[in-house]
């Protein structure tokens, strides 16, 4: 039986994620010209968000790359990882709490290797949706069209009766190609009405067409 589905992403939308300046810390701290640490790290983050690289590995690289010892490789680590997780988005997370038994949940999230420990143990979206899928774990990112399909594929759903939730356009777009219903994250407002529509319209049917 067909049923009805929400998809969300994680950083932005159901994490509020503001640029801290973190980096830009870094270089100043290291007497470093600005643009250094992304430029000495970028297939690093790459490695990172696909998986094919160990959080240990990247704090090893960082400390080689830009000559970091112990105490500020541990620094460096923790800043990354605090602008990363930012602050529960609590309005949407109790929102979708209260979703549960009404529709499938899942989460479809471009991430990095060590994001699930940490955002379990900090927020429990192991608990809040029945799916997560992080690039990291998957080897592909968003918007890639096979993220969208490991993620239907892992629930069980068809991708048209999904409607995927997210802050980036160009996501919200593959989604679309990849036969979702799509959103793009603004604010709680505007996301909980387009779901609460989603929600009322149920599965979509033979010869009907979707709520843009």
């Amino acid at each position: 039986m067909a049923a009805t589905c929400v998809i969300l992403d994680i950083g932005g939308v159901l994490e509020i994620t503001p640029e801290t300046g973190w980096v830009q810390r870094w270089e100043e701290r290291l007497e470093l010209p600005p643009g250094t640490v992304h430029e000495r790290m970028h297939d690093v983050w790459r490695a990172g968000s696909v998986g094919s690289i160990s959080e240990g590995e990247v704090r090893e690289q960082a400390a080689v790359r830009l000559g970091l010892d112990a105490l500020q490789g541990e620094a460096f680590m923790a800043d990354l990882w605090a602008e990363y997780l930012g602050t529960p988005n609590e309005d949407l997370i109790d929102y979708v709490r209260g979703l549960r038994g009404r529709c499938r949940l899942g989460i479809l999230s471009n991430s990095f290797v060590g994001a699930r420990e940490r955002e379990t143990t900090l927020y429990h979206f192991d608990e809040l949706v029945e799916q997560i899928v992080y690039s990291h774990e998957i080897g592909i990112e968003k918007p890639d069209l096979r993220a969208f399909e490991a993620v239907c594929a892992g629930l069980s759903v068809r991708p048209e009766d999904c409607l995927f939730i997210d802050d980036v356009a160009v996501n919200v777009r593959a989604a679309q190609e990849a036969g979702m219903q799509a959103h793009l994250f603004e604010d709680n407002a505007r996301t909980i009405t387009r779901i609460a529509a989603h929600l009322d319209a149920g599965p979509l049917v033979a010869g009907r067409a979707p709520i843009a």
